[in-house]
């Protein structure tokens, strides 16, 4: 039986596929391990499961080898496992400043972020938080926090290092440190399961879109990358998975205009 062109053009293009998407023989990937929104690790057994996780395992399917996701610390580690070429694909939000480091797919997923505030405070929306004498925690390099920087005009922003766990951001918030939290929703809804005595605001105060980047001027990598992700988001494939993840406030992204 002859084979039909299509499958003959697939067959033929799949090794410069691996070639260029898994040049090790393993397509190596990286992302923020406290992020939900991108992924979750197993505390126990290190097993990463989310959008990422998946995304990178059907990728590595349609390609035919293994491989490896490695979670990283923060947004700027992931940038330097990138660039580095410690890993061939990274996922990571949207900025202008990470764009002139690496380059971004089309977005697969996106995310709202909001506030958290106590109970009893007196903030009803995303603007009433912007005032004098307001002081906005948020965690140091993260697309929430970049945000809150650039935008708010009267509130204090004040910036953590690193992501605290959920007993102690709350009790930031409790104890009065800080008058509202900036974070992705997922995060915050999960810390008001764990406080009652907290809200989370009803309004998102910006969305980021969630992305795969390769190195700066892998353009025939990027393309690739883009199919795939134009795929997968047409297929049904992205909302399984965010469903399967249970995340607040995280839809599939629009198809990009061109």
């Amino acid at each position: 039986m002859p084979i039909s062109p299509l499958v003959l053009a697939v067959f033929l293009l799949l090794p410069v596929q691996r070639a260029e998407l898994a040049p090790t023989g393993t397509l190596r990937a990286s992302f923020i391990e406290n992020n939900p929104v991108q992924g979750r690790v197993d505390a126990r057994t290190g097993a990463v499961t989310g959008p990422a996780s998946d995304l990178v395992r059907e990728l590595a399917r349609r390609l035919g080898v293994p491989f490896v996701i490695t979670p990283m610390p923060n947004a700027g580690a992931v940038l330097e496992s990138v660039r580095s070429g410690k890993v061939d694909i990274g996922f990571l939000a949207y900025e202008a400043a990470r764009a002139a480091q690496v380059e971004f797919s089309d977005p697969y997923s996106s995310s709202g972020s909001a506030y958290a505030v106590r109970g009893d405070s007196t903030y009803r929306n995303s603007a009433d938080v912007d005032r004098a004498g307001v002081t906005i925690g948020a965690i140091s390099g993260q697309s929430p926090e970049v945000y809150v920087r650039e935008h708010v005009k009267n509130a204090r922003v004040q910036s953590l290092p690193t992501v605290p766990p959920n007993a102690a951001l709350g009790r930031l918030l409790l104890d009065g440190k800080v008058d509202a939290f900036a974070a992705n929703r997922t995060r915050m809804e999960e810390l008001v399961r764990e406080f009652p005595a907290l809200r989370v605001l009803a309004d998102d105060f910006t969305a980021t879109l969630q992305a795969i980047v390769v190195p700066k001027g892998s353009r025939t990598q990027l393309d690739q990358i883009n199919r795939f992700l134009a795929e997968v988001r047409k297929s049904g494939f992205v909302k399984a998975s965010l469903e399967r993840a249970d995340l607040a406030g995280v839809t599939v992204a629009p198809e990009p205009k061109r």
